[in-house]
């Protein structure tokens, strides 16, 4: 490929990211067609490779992305079961409370597919260890739990920056909550144990706490 050609290739992909961004924008929250819509025009091979290369330094997830390790199926009904102490009865709590089910994994053909489907499969889990409801100010210190977590993901920062243009153009009232949300999520995230390629299905009976502690995800292991 010349240089007028790659350029051309370059300003077609930011042509595109663009146009997703602006659709999630428009689309009601929620909406996972066009989170993958997004998810998909991102996906390009020197940010996917910045994103890898630093979740790799961690043994964990470079284990997890050589394997492409996923949960497979979840009873929720059977985690529900588990006492109220535990990981796996907060985590279906969270669903059967707000009428969710277990994002189901994707087609995984190579590292960017693995690296996308775990985390949609792990992402209400996430919710549950950092303690983020499902309100937009809990999903914007998700996302910055999440940028924070991976350093290079695009797509962890286009939907920070989805969620602070909604409530510029939406519910301004809602920006200082969602900044709050933004800060918090973003220093749990530089502060805790790296916790993407994690077997959550080896660690359903363990207590919440227990392992929020051990994970440096507690208030007051979290410095202001």
């Amino acid at each position: 490929m010349n240089a007028k050609d790659s350029i051309s290739q370059h300003s077609q992909w930011k042509t595109l990211a663009f146009e997703r961004f602006m659709q999630i924008v428009k689309a009601p929250y929620g909406d996972f067609q066009a989170i993958w819509n997004l998810a998909s025009a991102l996906n390009d091979e020197e940010g996917f490779r910045r994103t890898v290369e630093f979740l790799s330094l961690h043994p964990l997830a470079r284990a997890a992305i050589q394997n492409r390790l996923l949960l497979g199926a979840i009873d929720l009904q059977q985690l529900h079961s588990l006492p109220s102490e535990t990981l796996g009865h907060a985590y279906s709590d969270h669903l059967l409370r707000n009428s969710l089910n277990p994002i189901q994994s994707q087609t995984v053909e190579n590292d960017y597919d693995y690296l996308i489907a775990h985390l949609a499969e792990v992402h209400d889990i996430w919710h549950v260890v950092i303690n983020a409801d499902t309100s937009m100010a809990g999903e914007t210190k998700l996302q910055a739990f999440v940028a924070a977590q991976l350093r290079a993901s695009r797509f962890s920062f286009a939907m920070l920056a989805k969620n602070l243009l909604k409530a510029a153009v939406e519910d301004l009232d809602l920006a200082e909550q969602l900044m709050d949300a933004l800060a918090e999520g973003w220093r749990m995230g530089k502060q805790a144990y790296p916790l993407f390629g994690m077997q959550w299905n080896t660690l359903w009976d363990i207590p919440l706490i227990k392992l929020q502690a051990k994970w440096n995800l507690l208030p007051d292991t979290i410095a202001g």
